[in-house]
C-alpha cells in the first residue's frame, strides 16, 4: 500500500491527512496555523511537523510517504512551487515547496491553491471521478471554485485564474469584499443569503407582514445560510421569496460556468450544499433553460460534491499524477 500525504492550509488551522492509493484518509489531524504568531518560515515548518505527526498516527515513517501536496490560499504556483501571494497569510513568492521538501525529505512536494485542490480531489475521488473537464464551486462565505480541463487544473498564465465568485452577475449591485459591486459571490454565498434574509426580514417588520424568519434565526441563535430554508420549509411565504432569490442567483452564475467551460459535471460544495437535492431542484430546471444549446448539446451533470472538508486534503494528496 502506498500513501500521501494532503495538507489543507487555512488562516485558522493546518489540516492534514493521510491518504492511501484507495483515496482513503487513514490518519487526520490539524494543528493551529498561527498567523500573527508564525512566520511564513514557521508555517512550513509546522507543516513538517504535522507530516512527521500524521506518519506517526498512522505507524509508517515519512520515508514511506509518496507525496506531500499542500493546498494553499492565494495564488499558487505549481509550477515553481511558490505560494506568490495570499492576503490572509504572510506568504509573498514564498518557496513553500523547498522547505517543505527539506524539512520532511519527501522529494514529491506539491502546492496548489485550496479552491483548486478541492476541485482536484472531488475530480480524482470524488464527484466527477472518471471524467477530464469539471467544474466544482464551494457556497461558504465566499464564493469559491476551480476548473478541471483536459485532466489539468486550470489557473491561467499567471496561476490567479478560476476566481469565479468575481464575475458580475448584478451590475451596480451589493458591494463585494473584492471591492467590486454585483459579483456572484456577494449574492450565492452563505454571507449572500444571511443578507438577504436579514433583509427580508427587516422589510417584514416594516410592513408588519408575518414571517417566520425572526422566530426560526432565534431559535438557531443568529440568522444563518440555513434560516430562510428551514422557515421556507415550514410554509413560510417571505422565506420562500428569500430562497427563491438566491437560487436564481445561484442558477444564473452556474449557468454562466457551464456555458464558459462546458464540463462533464459541475458539483456544488460548501455550507449550502447540504440542502442537497432540495438545492438542486431549485436550480437545475433554471439551468437547464438557459443553458447555451439546451436540448441540443449533451448536459452538464450538475450534483452535490461528494468529499466534503476531506476535498482538499484529497486533492493536495494527489496533486502531480494525471487523470
Amino acid at each position: 500500500m502506498s500513501y500521501r500525504i494532503g495538507i489543507d492550509l487555512g488562516g485558522t488551522n493546518i489540516a492534514g491527512g493521510i491518504v492511501n492509493e484507495n483515496y482513503r484518509i487513514v490518519a487526520k489531524a490539524s494543528v493551529p496555523t498561527g498567523v500573527g504568531e508564525r512566520t511564513a518560515e514557521g508555517i512550513a515548518a509546522a507543516i513538517a511537523d504535522l507530516c512527521a505527526a500524521l506518519a506517526a498516527k498512522a505507524g509508517v515513517t515519512l520515508s514511506d510517504i509518496g507525496a506531500v501536496g499542500i493546498a494553499s490560499p492565494g495564488i499558487a504556483d505549481h509550477d515553481n512551487g511558490v505560494v506568490v501571494y495570499s492576503c490572509n497569510l504572510p506568504f509573498r513568492n514564498f518557496a513553500i515547496v523547498d522547505l517543505v521538501r527539506k524539512a520532511t525529505g519527501v522529494a514529491n512536494v506539491h502546492v496548489e491553491n485550496d479552491a483548486n485542490a478541492a476541485a482536484w480531489g472531488e475530480a480524482v475521488a470524488g464527484a466527477a471521478r472518471g471524467t477530464k473537464n469539471s467544474v466544482m464551486i464551494t457556497l461558504g462565505t465566499g464564493v469559491g471554485g476551480g476548473v478541471i480541463i483536459d485532466g489539468r487544473v486550470f489557473s491561467g498564465f499567471n496561476f490567479a485564474g478560476t476566481e469565479l465568485g468575481h464575475v458580475v452577475i448584478e451590475q451596480g449591485g451589493a458591494l463585494c469584499g473584492c471591492g467590486r459591486r454585483g459579483c456572484w459571490e456577494a449574492y450565492s454565498s452563505a454571507t449572500g443569503l444571511i443578507r438577504m434574509t436579514r433583509e427580508k426580514t427587516e422589510a417584514c417588520k416594516k410592513e408588519g407582514r408575518a414571517t417566520l424568519l425572526e422566530k426560526v434565526a432565534a431559535e438557531e441563535g443568529k440568522i444563518s445560510g440555513k434560516t430562510a430554508f428551514v422557515a421556507m420549509r415550514q410554509g413560510d411565504a417571505a422565506a420562500k421569496e428569500v430562497v427563491d432569490l438566491y437560487a436564481r442567483y445561484l442558477a444564473t452564475g452556474i449557468t454562466n460556468m457551464i456555458n464558459i467551460f462546458q464540463p462533464e459535471v459541475l458539483s456544488i460544495g460548501g455550507g449550502i450544499s447540504g440542502e442537497k437535492q432540495g438545492l438542486l431542484d431549485l436550480i437545475v430546471p433554471q439551468i437547464n433553460a438557459e443553458q447555451y444549446g439546451s436540448g441540443y448539446v449533451t448536459p452538464t451533470r450538475i450534483c452535490i460534491a461528494e468529499l466534503g472538508n476531506d476535498a482538499g486534503i484529497i486533492g493536495a494528496a494527489f496533486l502531480g499524477i494525471s487523470l
